[in-house]
């Protein structure tokens, strides 16, 4: 079987699956009492399920062992990976499953969000132990250099910055669920471009599994991913594009993740920099993202949505163009055409 059907046997799987457990992880909830309450910076009016990462996990890592079992982990050459390269993959599996379940008993019983940062560092702590390691930076006018022991809290900052920086912008129907499938098909393709299957099987997995998950949670919604879902899928992003991405030694495949993430990283940026200028705590919750700016300003939920995944798309074909994939920047231009239309109908939107 090639490279490209694995890929393609992940995705199915894990949007098979998501689309199957879904519905049922939602009447457990609803049996449960696990619900979201609205209250005054929450969209939805109703309580509603938040245990919708639950699926992605499962569907994710079924279709991940079926296809491992199938022989499907190799590397570029076709070959059984390394050991060095077996320890990084299951440094991002087990590192998954470890965010999930963090998130999962921060839907089930509130942890503190100190308690909370300690299990995200610890656990990140772990996965660089195993190879999920940030070695090189970019450094202006420079170029790479390799950072040393600081490898260990850049490699902290980053894995546990993405997880919140989902985990931040899930406050609409569908936003984090559509943004994260996009940023995953995008690393995905970038992956095997940079001749790491490995890390474009787990990325063509997830990608299935929020995509799936979007039947049931776009606007309007009948279920949430939850911190479980956010939690897991901003780990495995962020780590995927540190094995399959920041490890080639070359500046435009260092700063690719980068750009890929953008919208979120961006996002969480913009908001820790207001609350600290109006002298609020960084990890307090407020209005202050995107999607709620947007909301003010008139647009729907809707729209606001398909404008953010417009934006999503848009920095994600520039990092096609910017890893030199061929008609890289066709992709950049067409979808610089489609924000340019979405800006258009948002401002025509907007009061």
């Amino acid at each position: 079987m090639t490279h490209t059907l694995y890929h393609l046997l992940a995705f199915l799987i894990s949007a098979v699956v998501v689309l199957l457990s879904t519905p049922v992880v939602k009447q457990i909830g609803l049996r449960s009492g696990r619900v979201d309450l609205p209250s005054d910076r929450k969209v939805h009016q109703h309580p509603m399920v938040r245990l919708g990462g639950v699926s992605i996990f499962m569907g994710t890592l079924i279709a991940l062992l079926v296809v491992w079992w199938s022989g499907g982990f190799i590397d570029a050459s076709g070959q059984p990976l390394s050991p060095k390269q077996e320890y990084e993959i299951w440094g991002v599996i087990l590192g998954g499953l470890a965010f999930f379940l963090i998130g999962l008993a921060d839907d089930l019983y509130s942890l503190s969000p100190f308690t909370r940062l300690l299990l995200q560092a610890g656990v990140a702590s772990l996965a660089w132990g195993v190879g999920v390691r940030i070695e090189f930076l970019t450094v202006p006018f420079v170029g790479l250099a390799h950072i040393g022991w600081l490898s260990l809290p850049v490699t902290v900052t980053w894995l546990v910055g993405m997880v919140n920086a989902v985990n931040w912008i899930d406050g609409l129907d569908g936003l984090a669920a559509g943004v994260s499938a996009i940023s995953a098909m995008v690393m995905c393709v970038v992956s095997l471009f940079m001749n790491q299957p490995a890390a474009a099987l787990i990325s063509a997995a997830l990608a299935g599994s929020a995509i799936g998950f979007l039947r049931y949670n776009f606007n309007p919604a009948q279920i949430f991913m939850g911190d479980g879902g956010s939690y897991f899928i901003g780990f495995t992003l962020a780590a995927v594009g540190v094995i399959g991405l920041v490890k080639t030694a070359v500046v435009t495949s260092v700063l690719l993740p980068y750009v890929i993430l953008a919208v979120p990283i961006l996002d969480m940026v913009a908001v820790i920099v207001d609350r600290l200028r109006n002298g609020k705590s960084p990890f307090k919750a407020d209005n202050r993202h995107l999607h709620h700016r947007l909301l003010k300003a008139g647009l729907s939920q809707k729209l606001t949505v398909i404008f953010i995944y417009s934006l999503t798309l848009w920095v994600g074909c520039l990092a096609l163009a910017f890893s030199g994939i061929p008609s890289g920047l066709a992709y950049a231009l067409g979808a610089t055409g489609l924000l340019g239309y979405t800006s258009w109908r948002t401002l025509r939107r907007a009061k």
